[in-house]
């Protein structure tokens, strides 16, 4: 069914990115898994054959007339044909940024299905893969085509309704985009209805999803920077996070302050200061303007960036017996952006393999730091009064102005 010609990959994408993962075997027994995608727009399939400067900037994502319906054209230049390098191509340029091209590129998948209402797209995936299996149907395409892991790529509103169907009808592996949800008892459903069949869920591709987190994890752990003091976090707070994956604690109290009014856009996300406190103990700070991650220790310091990637103090003796933080090299793997949904499916099949017990950036995660930002907007509308968590409504949620 699926024509393979497009892309040949015998070591598969990951190593291509530094997980060590490695699917020579997967490559010799055949696909393992079959895979299928829900939504076949930018994240799903047009992001890597409509390229990606220019031709999908036809708006801004903050121009409402533009994007508060979510409404971007399919271009009319497609490329079919376009290949993309891995593990055979020096560094780590010319991987696919869509969910599509991701779950094609590695040898343990076998892409079979997809599912869109827009038939043009639909037929650029058909034509793309040489697939047959198109359905304008979602729940269609998951009935019938036993289905182990499913991307959802649609719209926000529909992720928690089709990722719990996705389950339902036997998957073993979700992959959803971001923002994951709009509210908490959406968040509730999809995370509950996932661990209930130990099915792994990846909520969008994120930094974190990159493998240069679990090297920074591994650091904290380790020591490297002795005790941890604090977490401290940037703008980017439930959707788009990354301290969720350094505290091992459920969220126990926020105090927030200085939130913005809603956005004309239609953003509402919290644009204050604030801190949360874990029911271990453990502090996070929320500052605009800091580096997207700050974990300071006792002995040393990490902060991550997205245009610096990840740097490291630690404290050093000098010849005189004076104690200095200094800065000294980070590590491998260094941290590359742009290829999230291939790191998002790394983690996936990780998971399924027993190689990680949850991926990086989890729909649990997710849920945990959407309810954060909620609960800050509420600290600061009553003048940064303590907000104990969980919170008891959970129809409360958050207007995004981007990927809708």
């Amino acid at each position: 069914m699926i024509r393979r010609d497009f892309l040949k990959t015998a070591a598969g994408t990951a190593a291509a990115i530094g997980t060590g993962s490695s699917s020579a075997a997967a490559e010799t027994a055949g696909p393992a898994y079959r895979a299928g995608v829900i939504g076949l727009g930018w994240t799903g399939v047009l992001y890597d054959l409509a390229g990606r400067g220019g031709l999908h900037r036809q708006g801004t994502y903050w121009d409402p007339a533009y994007d508060m319906e979510g409404a971007r054209p399919t271009p009319d230049e497609i490329d079919v044909h376009r290949k993309f390098y891995h593990h055979d191509h020096p560094g780590n340029e010319g991987l696919p940024v869509s969910y599509s091209e991701a779950l094609h590129s590695r040898p343990e998948v076998e892409l079979v299905a997809g599912a869109e209402r827009d038939r043009k797209r639909l037929a650029i995936f058909g034509e793309r893969y040489g697939i047959e299996a198109l359905y304008t149907d979602a729940i269609e395409m998951l009935r019938h085509e036993r289905l182990d892991i499913v991307a959802v790529c649609t719209n926000v509103k529909g992720r928690s309704y089709l990722t719990c169907a996705a389950v339902e009808h036997g998957a073993k592996a979700v992959i959803v985009e971001k923002p994951m949800v709009f509210t908490l008892e959406e968040a509730d459903r999809m995370v509950q209805a996932c661990a209930e069949r130990g099915v792994p869920l990846v909520a969008g591709a994120i930094s974190t999803v990159h493998p240069s987190f679990e090297k920074a994890k591994q650091l904290v752990e380790d020591g490297t920077i002795g005790e941890v003091v604090s977490i401290e976090a940037g703008f980017y707070l439930s959707q788009h996070q990354n301290w969720t994956y350094f505290i091992d604690s459920p969220p126990a109290w926020v105090c927030g302050i200085g939130d913005l009014p809603r956005l004309e856009n239609g953003s509402d996300e919290f644009r204050g200061q604030g801190m949360m406190v874990t029911r271990k103990g453990q502090v996070v700070h929320y500052r605009p303007g800091g580096p997207m991650l700050r974990v300071s220790g006792s002995k040393g310091e990490i902060t991550f960036d997205r245009s610096e990637g990840w740097r490291i103090w630690r404290d050093v003796k000098s010849l005189t017996g004076r104690t200095r933080r200094v800065e000294v090299p980070w590590p491998d793997p260094k941290f590359v952006g742009s290829y999230g949904a291939v790191n998002c499916l790394d983690d996936a099949l990780r998971c399924l393999a027993g190689d990680l017990d949850e991926p990086k950036n989890s729909g649990r995660r997710v849920a945990q730091a959407l309810e954060v930002e909620i609960a800050l907007k509420q600290s600061s509308a009553r003048g940064g009064e303590r907000v104990e968590l969980p919170l008891a409504d959970r129809s409360l949620g958050l207007n995004y102005a981007w990927f809708r």
